[in-house]
């Protein structure tokens, strides 16, 4: 069975890859990732936060006694909470690099333009088979507008797209008025690939110390529907490399984001729950589908129900919103 894809310009010899996660954190977690089947891995997130940290840490040392940076330090996470920091994640990538055969993908998260986007080029400089951007930024300014936010995001783009040589995906949400629009933009400012969608974690509420805590909850294949819906519509519209991320879990999901356009699924949450041999076993349920549908390659079925190949383009669309509401039936209630 062919299972080989094209994820940047890469060549991937299975269109399953671990997404940023801690796992990626040891180097023996990466080699198992790849005797499980993974076509690539994306490590660890680098945040703008951890490198404006060190930035401001070393001004600090430099300019001891000067009152206000104090109070301006206090604003950034402590260093015990990054694993690593930036010169330790360079070090990590290069010897990941050493350890396993298959692609390996820097990850950088920030939403500003700034002097931490530098980092793109010493990850490519690391060896980095290519970089995915993750912007995460809540806009709660009131008096921020949309256009705002959208310019500011591809103004990053811009910057660490001028700064590599190495295939660059974006790693973005679902919260745009045009969500496609969006993704011809980010094209246009330097994006090989998209990868939809990132989850914004959200606070919870301790009632017991009535303190506002940070919260995980590990994604579940409902998830993956919205995924589906603008990778079917985007697929054959942009040219760009389409990754699905969130809601990947099962053998069955991989096969659902491939046939509307995804040239990758990242797998995260599946493998935190149920280990990284998982993996091995949604590769062989994957083929076995294949096999008894006489699939002989991944190229074969991918896209071939995505909105441009499909026989209801509407179904992606505001008709299946209203199909969904009229064909819905409200159970008799219980006797």
């Amino acid at each position: 069975m062919d299972l080989e894809t094209t994820y940047l310009t890469l060549k991937l010899k299975s269109p399953l890859v671990p997404s940023a996660s801690p796992l990626s954190q040891e180097i023996a977690n990466l080699r198992a990732m790849e005797d499980a089947g993974a076509g690539a891995v994306v490590l660890h997130s680098l945040f703008e936060e951890q490198i404006e940290q060190e930035s401001r840490t070393l001004q600090h040392y430099m300019t001891r006694g000067e009152e206000s940076f104090a109070e301006s330090l206090s604003y950034f996470p402590e260093p015990k909470e990054f694993r690593y920091g930036p010169d330790e994640y360079l070090e990590h990538l290069r010897r990941a690099k050493d350890a396993v055969g298959i692609p390996v993908i820097a990850s950088l998260n920030g939403s500003t333009p700034g002097g931490w986007i530098a980092y793109a080029h010493k990850m490519q400089q690391a060896g980095a088979d290519a970089l995915e951007l993750n912007l995460y930024a809540i806009p709660a300014d009131l008096d921020t507008h949309s256009h705002e936010v959208e310019d500011r995001y591809l103004d990053v783009v811009d910057e660490v797209h001028r700064t590599i040589a190495i295939p660059l995906a974006v790693k973005i949400g679902p919260y745009f008025s045009t969500p496609a629009g969006m993704a011809a933009r980010l094209g246009k400012a330097g994006a090989d690939g998209l990868v939809l969608f990132n989850r914004f974690y959200q606070p919870d509420i301790d009632l017991a110390d009535l303190e506002v805590r940070p919260h995980i909850h590990l994604s579940s294949p409902d998830e993956l529907l919205l995924r589906l819906r603008w990778i079917a519509i985007l697929h054959g519209r942009v040219p760009l490399s389409l990754a699905a991320t969130g809601g990947v879990h099962s053998h069955e999901d991989v096969l659902k984001a491939l046939l509307v356009g995804a040239d990758v699924t990242m797998l995260c949450s599946a493998l935190l729950r149920r280990g990284i041999r998982h993996l091995a076993d949604v590769r062989a349920d994957l083929v076995r589908w294949m096999e008894e549908r006489e699939y002989a390659s991944v190229e074969q079925l991918k896209g071939s129900m995505s909105q441009r190949s499909c026989h209801d383009p509407t179904a992606f669309e505001r008709a299946s919103y209203m199909k969904a509401l009229t064909g819905y039936h409200v159970p008799a209630p219980a006797r």
